[in-house]
C-alpha cells in the first residue's frame, strides 16, 4: 500500500475531483496506483543514500562496502544471500553471523590486531558471546635461574612457584579463565578439536560463555517441607546455582574480569567479595517476613549446604551459591516467608522468564491487572470481573489478565469460556509469575481447567485462550469442549509437575496438557512443557492440530510417551513440529510436517500417506511419513550408534537443559536445513557463530601464537 494513496489526487483542481466523484472515482483509483509506484521510486532513492553507510545499508550491500576496506566475509554468509531456506529466516541467520558489526569494526580492529582486548571484542561482535582472553604462557610453570631479577611487580618470580595451599580462593579458580596458579606444560594445541591443550610458550585461550544470565525479581523462595528454616532460591525446590549479574566493561582496553561475564558464583569467591555480589541491583538479594529492606550483609555467612548439614548460629543466614540454598537458624526462622532476587543461567529466551517478549498489540482488549497495588489480588477475581462485564455488554469479547509481578499464585483456576471469547492470561513485561496448582479438591482433578461452555458453537465463534510468560507447576492443563485455539507462548509447564532437589521430576508420568474431547488447535511457541495426552472420539471427530515451534516437549524420559492417547495408543491429532526437541516417544494419527527437530524416542505415525519429516533426527525403528535428509538415514552402515543426539542435560531445572553436547555428532549439530543445530535451540545458530569466531580469531591473533576457543559454559 502507498503511504499517501490520495497524494496525487489532492493536487488536482477541485472541479476535476468533483467530476471524478460523480463518475465513481476511476481517476482517483488510477492515481492511487501511480502513487504506489512513485513511493517505490522514492524508497529506492532513500535507500540508495542509506546504502552509503554500514549502519543502515541493505544486507546485500554489506559485502561490497566491506570489499572497499578488504573485509573478508564470514563463512556461510554468501549462502544466506543466495539461498532461499524454507521455514528459516535468512535475516535471522545473517544477524547471527553479524556481518554489519564486523564490517563496521574492520579498520579499527586491524589497528589493534594482536591485542587481548581485541579478541574479547571479536567474540562479542561476531558471536554475541562474552569472553575473556588469556595468555596461557603466563600460567606455565618453569624453572628459573636464581640470579634472574624480577620486574617491578615480581611477575617473573611468581610464574613458576608452587601452589599455596593456604590460598583457597586461588585454588578454587585454578585451571579456569581467572586462575593464576601455575601448571605444567601441555603440548597439545589450543585449537585442537579433540583434546585441547595450549599451556605452552605460544598458547592463547579465548574463554567463552554461551549461557546467559536471567534475572528473577521478588520471587518467593521454596520452603523445604518439615523444616521451616531451610529454603531454596528456586520456587520449584530444586538446586539452582547462582550466576553473576554481568557488569559492562568500562573501556575497550579493559580486560574482562569475573564481574563482566555470566559466571557461576563460587563459595570462596562469595565469601571474599560478599559486598560485590549481594545487595539491590547486584547478583542476589534476600528479603524475609515481607520487609522491603533486604537482610543485612553482616547476617550472611557462606557455607556448604550439601545435605543441609551446616547449622547457622542464631541471627545468621547461611547461603550456598553453588546449590542455590538458604538456611536460617532454627530459632530465627522466618514466619511470613522469604523473597529473593537472583540470576540463573540458561541458553535461550525460552519458557517462563522476565526476558523481553514480542507481543501483538490488541487495542480493543480490556485489561485487568493482578498483583500488589493493583485492582485485583487474585487471578480468578479478575476473570470473574471480565466475565461479568462481558455478559453485561460493558466490554468486548477480548480480555487480558496481566500479572504485574513475579510472585506465586496458589488458587484453583477454572476458565469457562462463552462463544466468541478471546482471553489472554499473561505476565507483564519484566515479570515471571508462578501458578502453583495444589490439592484443592478430593473428588475431582486439580488441573488448570479450560472449558468451552456451549456445545453447539460454530467454528468462527469458538473461544480462544492465550497463556503467555507463565510458569505452571503442581498440576497440568485440562482442555475440554469446542475450543478454537489454545496458545502457550514463552511459558513453562513443568515436566513432571514439580522437581526434586536434584532436578528429578516429581511425577514423571503425569501429563502437562490433557486434551479431552475438544476441537482445540494447540499452538506452543518458545516454551517448555511435559507430556501431551489426547482423549477424543476417533470415529465421529476430525483429529485436532498441534503446532509446536522452538520448544521442548519433555516426557522426562526417552522411553515414555511425549504425545499419545491413554494406554500408549495413537493420539487423535496431527502434529506440526518446527525446530523442536522431543524427549520421549510420539504416537499420533499423522505428522503433517516435522523439520529441523530432534526425537529422542520412537516416532510412530498411524497414517503415513500424508506429511513429511525433513532435516530431523528420527530414531531407528520409527514409523513415519516420507523423510527427506533425516538422520541417521544419511549415515553409513554401522554409524547409527554414533549419529544420535547427545545432550548436556535432559533434566529441566539445570542451566544446560536440552542443549546438545559439544561431543555430539556433527550430523546433529549441523544437521538443520541452514547448517544450524537440530532442535529447540536452532535459532541460536551456535555452529555458525563458532565458525565465524574461529575465522576472526585466526585473522587477528598475535603472530606465531597457538590460539583456541575454550567454552566455559
Amino acid at each position: 500500500m502507498s503511504r499517501e494513496p490520495d497524494g496525487l489526487a489532492e493536487l488536482l483542481p477541485q472541479w476535476h475531483r468533483l467530476r471524478d466523484g460523480a463518475e465513481g472515482e476511476p481517476l482517483r483509483a488510477l492515481l492511487a496506483v501511480m502513487a504506489e509506484q512513485l513511493d517505490r521510486v522514492r524508497d529506492g532513492v532513500e535507500q540508495g543514500y542509506e546504502d552509503l553507510f554500514v549502519e543502515t545499508a541493505a544486507p546485500w550491500v554489506l559485502p561490497y562496502l566491506g570489499d572497499l576496506v578488504g573485509y573478508r566475509p564470514l563463512p556461510g554468509y554468501e549462502r544466506v544471500l543466495t539461498t532461499g531456506l524454507r521455514g528459516s529466516s535468512p535475516a535471522a541467520l545473517a544477524q547471527a553471523l553479524a556481518p554489519r558489526r564486523d564490517v563496521a569494526a574492520t579498520v579499527a580492529s586491524r589497528r589493534r590486531k594482536g591485542t587481548l582486548h581485541l579478541l574479547e571484542e571479536l567474540s562479542d561482535q561476531v558471536a554475541a558471546w562474552p569472553a575473556r582472553a588469556v595468555e596461557l604462557s603466563r600460567q606455565v610453570a618453569h624453572q628459573q635461574p636464581v640470579k634472574l631479577q624480577a620486574d617491578g611487580a615480581g611477575h617473573r618470580t611468581q610464574r613458576g612457584r608452587l601452589a599455596d595451599l593456604r590460598d583457597g580462593s586461588a585454588l578454587d579458580l585454578a585451571g579456569g579463565p581467572f586462575g593464576a596458579a601455575a601448571r605444567t606444560v601441555d603440548v597439545r594445541r589450543a585449537d585442537s578439536r579433540r583434546r585441547q591443550g595450549g599451556w605452552g610458550p605460544a598458547g592463547v585461550a579465548l574463554f567463552v560463555w554461551r549461557l546467559k544470565a536471567y534475572s528473577l525479581t521478588s520471587s518467593p523462595a521454596y520452603c523445604i517441607d518439615r523444616a521451616r528454616n531451610l529454603y531454596t532460591f528456586s520456587i520449584l525446590g530444586n538446586d539452582s546455582p547462582l550466576v553473576t549479574k554481568p557488569v559492562p566493561e568500562p573501556s575497550p582496553t579493559h580486560v574482562a574480569t569475573i564481574d563482566n561475564v555470566p559466571a557461576f558464583i563460587r563459595r570462596r569467591q562469595l565469601h571474599d567479595r560478599l559486598a560485590d555480589y549481594y545487595g539491590p541491583g547486584k547478583s542476589f538479594v534476600i528479603r524475609r517476613d515481607g520487609e522491603d529492606r533486604p537482610v543485612p550483609p553482616s547476617d550472611i555467612v557462606v557455607a556448604d549446604l550439601s545435605d543441609w548439614r551446616y547449622r547457622p548460629k542464631r541471627g545468621q543466614i547461611a547461603v550456598d551459591p553453588e546449590l542455590g540454598r538458604i538456611a536460617f537458624g532454627s530459632r530465627s526462622a522466618p514466619r511470613q516467608g522469604v523473597w529473593v532476587d537472583y540470576h540463573y543461567a540458561f541458553g535461550a529466551d525460552m519458557g517462563g522468564g522476565e526476558y523481553p517478549r514480542v507481543r501483538e498489540e490488541r487495542p480493543d482488549a480490556t485489561f485487568y491487572r493482578v498483583g500488589p497495588g493493583e485492582t485485583y489480588r487474585q487471578i480468578m477475581d479478575a476473570y470473574r470481573a471480565w466475565q461479568h462485564e462481558r455478559r453485561a455488554g460493558r466490554c468486548g469479547p477480548e480480555g487480558i489478565i496481566e500479572i504485574t509481578h513475579s510472585g506465586a499464585y496458589q488458587e484453583q483456576l477454572d476458565f469457562d469460556l462463552d462463544p466468541g471469547d478471546r482471553l489472554e492470561l499473561r505476565a507483564a513485561e519484566g515479570a515471571r509469575p508462578v501458578i502453583r496448582l495444589l490439592d484443592w479438591y478430593s473428588n475431582r482433578p486439580d488441573a488448570l481447567n479450560i472449558r468451552a461452555v456451549s456445545e453447539d458453537c460454530p467454528p468462527a465463534e469458538r473461544p480462544r485462550i492465550v497463556l503467555d510468560g507463565l510458569l505452571v507447576a503442581g498440576r497440568g492443563i485440562n482442555v475440554t469442549g469446542p475450543m478454537g485455539a489454545v496458545v502457550v507462548r514463552h511459558s513453562t509447564l513443568v515436566p513432571g509437575w514439580s522437581l526434586e532437589p536434584e532436578c528429578d521430576p516429581h511425577s514423571p508420568e503425569e501429563p502437562s496438557i490433557v486434551l479431552e474431547r475438544t476441537t482445540a488447535c494447540v499452538q506452543i511457541e518458545d516454551s517448555v512443557l511435559g507430556t501431551i495426552e489426547v482423549i477424543g472420539d476417533e470415529v465421529s471427530e476430525e483429529p485436532i492440530d498441534i503446532h509446536i515451534r522452538d520448544s521442548v516437549l519433555d516426557s522426562t524420559g526417552s522411553d515414555r510417551e511425549a504425545l499419545s492417547a491413554p494406554d500408549c495408543r495413537h493420539a487423535h491429532a496431527v502434529l506440526h513440529a518446527h525446530r523442536t526437541t522431543v524427549i520421549g516417544e510420539v504416537h499420533t494419527h499423522a505428522v503433517e510436517i516435522a523439520e529441523n527437530s530432534v526425537f529422542t524416542g520412537r516416532l510412530h505415525v498411524a497414517r503415513r500417506g500424508i506429511g513429511c519429516v525433513r532435516f530431523s533426527y528420527v530414531p531407528p525403528g520409527s514409523r513415519t511419513p516420507r523423510r527427506h535428509r533425516c538422520q541417521p538415514d544419511l549415515a553409513g552402515p554401522g554409524e547409527a550408534a554414533r549419529v544420535r543426539p547427545l545432550f548436556v542435560s535432559e533434566r529441566y531445572g539445570t542451566p544446560w537443559y536440552g542443549q546438545l553436547a559439544d561431543r555430539c555428532a556433527e550430523e546433529i549439530r549441523r544437521g538443520a536445513e541452514d547448517g544450524a543445530e537440530l532442535g529447540a535451540f536452532h535459532e541460536l545458530y551456535r555452529p555458525q557463530r563458532e565458525d565465524s569466531l574461529r575465522a576472526r580469531l585466526a585473522e587477528y591473533v598475535p603472530a606465531g601464537t597457538d590460539a583456541g576457543i575454550f567454552f566455559v559454559t
